[in-house]
């Protein structure tokens, strides 16, 4: 085994997304402040930053104006102000507008922004650069460290050069240990460190399960006369009809309309998938006339968290802490969590900051959590805290009625006393195939709608391809004897990359995982029903590569 080599920093970050860039611009302009040194890193699977981010997206800029005050002046690409603001709530063929005077007002979109999250992430990493901010794009993190008492080291980076079988190839280059006093896991929805060291340290043995949605997006081009800047349309509805979820359409910059369209992964039918219900989506005459006539030139999927406050884990463990969307701060009923993701990260950079100038290490940052906790993020999330499990309960009509009085009482200052407990973990939602009925869905037409194949292409998705398997299995057998024999093998419609399918070989039925095809949404990490798969770091820079998304 070769020899790693290590560099030592005060605070290690892995993830380059807006929370992990927001902590790290946050030490460092503490540190210009007191007129100290400190040194901050931060990792990025992707082969250079914004290549894996993907997001609707529309941004509260309220945690951006507390960072970087002057973002305008400095050119952040927040240039398309909301003008229009539209909820629809889809029939087969129809829709009707749910009226703004039945929202609370902290749902308008006022003051906010469409843009891609990707390119956000872009010029925040050239703001972190300036303040001395070492960020290694192409370098995933895949090792915990730890140290002798138990409290997290830092992290090791992926060997790279590793081939299939495990043997080394002629460009073999061992990871890299990173030391830190403290460790940020900002690794987005469903990391896989934050899900080793939520294990590790129980972190969720007061929260209980996350819960979480996939999301499938395309970018198109439209012709001029449709495209309307900041025009924003969020739908409920059709075509869902045993499972929760909704769309969104956004009217951005260039020309160009962001559309997607969001399943909650505790639905129950083996047979929906998530990809074919975007598809279906789009035909929805409300929705063709937005994009009829454009071209579709970007795609990818990424789960999102959908648990609310009750789903919030312990935040801190002994030499690190969970910031941004590893922890799940995300606004569910107003479709945002860029602002309180990046404020998080803000809290936990202050407390790392003050224990650093302690000359502390590996303890746990108490102050973090304490800020969150008095911080408005902790108070907008506490309002709406009973939205998700409400619809998760009891379905989309009821529970959005439940939702908007709940809501209602809370900014008049009178929500109600209780909090609504969440389900079971979305895995153990689905039923037996024998419990449902299959769902058929149309064939792509090449126009409007498409296949999963000719969507990853676009997603400029690409692996090497001598390296091992990074979806593993626990158990080889599970999924024929398992999940085809009694959920109708799931895996092959909920993920939206087309990458496991179960093919007939020498007269046996087998499993096979074109990992080659894997955009990282973490699906399969979530709803396999078995828990058999596990999703694992592959080689660093692969993956998509979105351009701006």
């Amino acid at each position: 085994m070769s020899e790693r080599e290590s560099m030592q920093y005060d605070v290690v970050i892995v993830g380059a997304g807006p929370a992990g860039l927001s902590a790290a611009i946050r030490l460092k302009q503490l540190a210009a402040e007191a007129g100290r040194e400190i040194g901050v890193c931060v990792l990025e699977k992707g082969g250079e930053v914004g290549a894996h981010i993907l997001s609707g997206a529309v941004v509260d800029p309220r945690a951006l104006d507390e960072l970087i005050p002057d973002w305008k002046d400095k050119g952040a690409p927040l240039t398309v102000p909301v003008t229009e603001n539209h909820h629809w709530v889809l029939t087969k063929k129809g829709k009707w507008g749910l009226p703004h005077i039945a929202m609370p007002p902290f749902m308008n979109n006022k003051g906010t922004y469409t843009l891609s999250l990707g390119n956000l992430c872009r010029w925040l990493a050239g703001q972190a650069e300036e303040l001395g901010v070492e960020i290694f794009p192409g370098f995933a993190a895949a090792e915990v460290l730890f140290n002798e008492d138990g409290s997290v080291r830092g992290v090791a980076t992926g060997d790279m050069g590793v081939a299939r079988d495990g043997t080394h190839r002629p460009d073999y280059q061992p990871g890299i240990e990173l030391h830190a006093r403290y460790t940020f896991l900002a690794e987005g929805a469903r990391g896989h460190l934050t899900k080793e060291l939520t294990r590790i340290f129980g972190l969720r043995d007061k929260s209980g399960p996350q819960h979480y949605g996939l999301g499938v997006k395309e970018l198109w081009d439209v012709p001029p006369e449709k495209h309307v800047p900041g025009r924003v349309i969020h739908t409920q509805g059709w075509p869902l009809e045993d499972a929760w979820g909704g769309g969104f359409l956004y009217h951005q910059d260039n020309g160009q309309v962001a559309l997607g369209f969001v399943v909650a992964l505790d639905y129950e039918n083996p047979f929906l998938s998530p990809f074919e219900e975007m598809q279906r989506w789009k035909t929805h005459p409300a929705i063709r006339a937005e994009i009829e006539g454009g071209r579709r030139v970007s795609y990818g999927a990424r789960v999102i968290n959908e648990g609310g406050w009750q789903a919030v884990p312990q935040l801190v463990f002994p030499g690190g802490a969970l910031i941004g969307c590893s922890a799940g701060f995300v606004n569910v009923p107003r479709i945002k969590g860029t602002h309180t993701a990046m404020k998080s990260a803000m809290l936990a950079a202050e407390a790392a900051f003050e224990a650093v100038g302690a000359d502390r290490r590996g303890d746990t940052l108490d102050a973090y959590p304490q800020a969150l906790n008095a911080s408005w993020v902790a108070k907008e999330l506490k309002l709406v805290r009973n939205a998700q499990p409400a619809v998760s309960r009891w379905g989309g009509f009821i529970g959005t009625l439940y939702s908007g009085f709940d809501m209602w009482l809370g900014q008049l200052g009178l929500s109600l006393p209780w909090t609504l407990k969440h389900k079971q973990a979305d895995n153990e939602d689905l039923r037996r195939k024998d419990q449902v009925h299959p769902i058929v869905y149309p064939k792509p037409d090449g126009v409007l709608t498409f296949d999963r194949l000719s969507s990853v292409y676009l997603s400029n998705t690409n692996h090497e391809e001598d390296q091992p398997v990074h979806l593993t299995l626990k158990d080889a057998d599970i999924p024929v004897a398992v999940n085809l024999a009694q959920y109708g093998g799931p895996e092959q419609r909920y993920c939206p990359a087309g990458v496991y399918e179960f093919v007939e070989e020498g007269g046996a039925t087998r499993l096979q995982i074109n990992a080659q095809n894997c955009v990282h949404c973490k699906t399969c990490d979530i709803k396999d029903p078995t828990q058999n798969i596990n999703w694992v770091v592959p080689e660093g820079g692969g993956g998509p590569n979105y351009p701006n998304m």
